[in-house]
């Protein structure tokens, strides 16, 4: 075939995307305001239905969707201020794959925390081949310090939060909820500790806008089986909006939350919790620019000397447009998911299966792993894949492997599942400005670069 050349991740822009950005320029309003709220709830919408295009302007709806949902300007942002809101400081111990991205653990670790790595199960989960964490290893890592779990849903697919709240609630007598220190985010803090009575599931859904899981047990409490969305599962969930993601606001990301009814019943409200993820965003100051602008409003006050990670209308503009588009890009990806499996089952290389029986991705990676190679052989097939002029990837290089988690982990021998994970892994590019040919293209020089190393 004639040669091409294959970005690995671009973001998928429109005029749509453009022109909001433009009126988002021309209004005036740039930095958070109706955008970002309009936003916030149109994703709160999304979490509950699974649905974009939910009328969010009635009284009703915004009623309904209004302070669910927190827009920041990333993941990582967004899953600190998760943990911030749930209290998790200096003592604490946080348990997080060993296989994931640095933002996993290194949240907790501005808060203060310990990062507890918790190995991978062999070959990954047996049904979808993701490398979800061993829950029996998780289950023996709670201790009397832990204070919350960060399963990792990665490349879009779903973790098994029954396994994982079955493991919470076989712990729950370990948990000692902290004991406020009489300031007002202590207190909600405190308040959310007891009324969830056990470690918290504070998700990173990075990856998995849109994905789903027929699921018995959520952030709320037992359910019949039902069909929840990535958001209305985990106590806490954070999102990543960055430019290679499946959906994108440049930058950015969002948090949100989903309790039992037992923290409400401590007085805990969803404006509290929403009003402390302003502050916690917004330097803690008690009002944010918009609200400024009201006559005789100006002044203000700092409640706590907080952080600066808000999400900009800019980029607001963007996601709004992206969200009306976003169920077709989901659709696009499973089109070519099915070429790539199709190669890949003809070769012989395991991959990642995106859609089983209850769970659905959001088919954010395409993850590879070629049989009986070492990491030189691994390496040298993205090489010799570069040349042909097919950009590739690794997701992930295990975190115990870094140098800034090498020591505080133990290294990489206590995790041989995380490592043989990654020695054969390849992800392939997996993007929907990817036409029907560049798809054949890649399968095509992936036939004749892994014929030719192995």
């Amino acid at each position: 075939m004639e040669k091409r050349t294959i970005s690995f991740s671009p973001p998928d822009i429109t005029e749509l995307e453009i022109n909001e950005v433009a009126e988002a320029l021309r209004s005036g309003w740039i930095t958070t305001g109706p955008r970002t709220k309009m936003l916030e709830c149109r994703l709160a919408a999304y979490f509950e239905t699974g649905k974009t295009d939910i009328d969010c302007t009635s009284r009703e709806a915004i009623a309904k969707y209004s302070q669910k949902v927190v827009c920041l300007n990333s993941a990582t942002a967004a899953e600190e201020l998760n943990l911030r809101i749930l209290g998790v400081g200096p003592g604490d111990e946080v348990i997080v794959p060993a296989y994931s991205y640095t933002a996993s653990a290194s949240a907790a670790i501005h808060c203060g925390a310990t990062v507890v790595f918790v190995d991978i199960q062999k070959d990954g989960d047996p049904d979808t081949h993701c490398p979800e964490m061993d829950y029996d290893a998780l289950e023996a890592a709670i201790t009397e310090k832990t204070k919350a779990i960060i399963p990792v849903d990665l490349g879009g697919i779903v973790c098994d939060y029954d396994r994982i709240f079955e493991v919470v609630e076989r712990k729950k007598d370990l948990f000692n909820p902290m004991i406020s220190d009489g300031t007002p985010l202590s207190d909600l803090s405190s308040a959310i500790q007891r009324g969830l009575g056990c470690v918290a599931v504070v998700s990173d859904c990075a990856h998995s806008l849109g994905a789903s899981r027929v699921v018995s047990r959520t952030g709320e409490g037992k359910i019949v089986p039902t069909r929840r969305y990535c958001g209305r599962i985990a106590h806490f969930s954070s999102f990543s909006f960055h430019a290679v993601k499946n959906y994108t606001t440049a930058e950015g990301g969002a948090s949100t939350w989903c309790l039992p009814s037992s923290v409400y019943d401590e007085g805990v409200t969803d404006a509290q919790i929403y009003k402390f993820y302003q502050l916690l965003s917004l330097h803690g100051q008690n009002k944010d620019a918009l609200a400024k602008t009201k006559v005789g409003a100006w002044e203000y006050d700092i409640i706590g000397p907080w952080y600066k990670c808000n999400m900009t209308d800019i980029m607001a503009a963007i996601g709004l447009r992206q969200l009306d588009r976003y169920l077709c890009l989901l659709d696009r990806r499973v089109e070519m998911m099915a070429k790539y499996d199709a190669a890949c089952d003809a070769l012989g290389i395991s991959h990642m299966v995106h859609h089983v029986e209850g769970m659905d991705s959001s088919n954010h990676l395409y993850l590879i792993r070629v049989p009986g190679i070492d990491v030189e052989q691994r390496n040298l097939i993205i090489e010799k894949m570069a040349e042909c002029g097919v950009s590739t990837n690794v997701h992930y290089k295990p975190m115990p492997m870094m140098t800034a988690y090498k020591e505080s982990s133990g290294g990489i021998g206590l995790y041989p599942n995380a490592y043989d994970y990654y020695k054969n892994l390849i992800t392939l590019p997996f993007h929907t400005l990817l036409s029907d040919e560049d798809v054949e293209y890649v399968c095509e020089t992936l036939k004749e670069v892994v014929s030719e190393v192995c």
